[in-house]
């Protein structure tokens, strides 16, 4: 594995980290969670199918959240 790739991963595991401690967390629906979880990882996959491109990163994120907001409907 190259150390990019290894950078990229613990970098999402600290944002992961950073998004679970959020105080309006606790405030949030299951679908709203489910959302930005998506979103979240759908950015992280994104970036490393690109190799770090803006569009894969932005299409990404856009493609979770919409199929994690499907799934938080049930």
């Amino acid at each position: 594995m190259k150390l990019v790739t290894l950078g990229k991963f613990g970098a999402a595991g600290l944002l992961a980290f950073a998004m679970a401690g959020c105080s309006s967390w606790d405030n949030m629906s299951h679908r709203q969670k489910s959302t930005v979880t998506g979103a979240g990882l759908g950015g992280l996959a994104g970036a490393v199918v690109t190799g770090g491109g803006v569009l894969g990163t932005v299409g990404g994120a856009a493609i979770g959240g919409v199929i994690g907001d499907q799934v938080g409907k049930h």
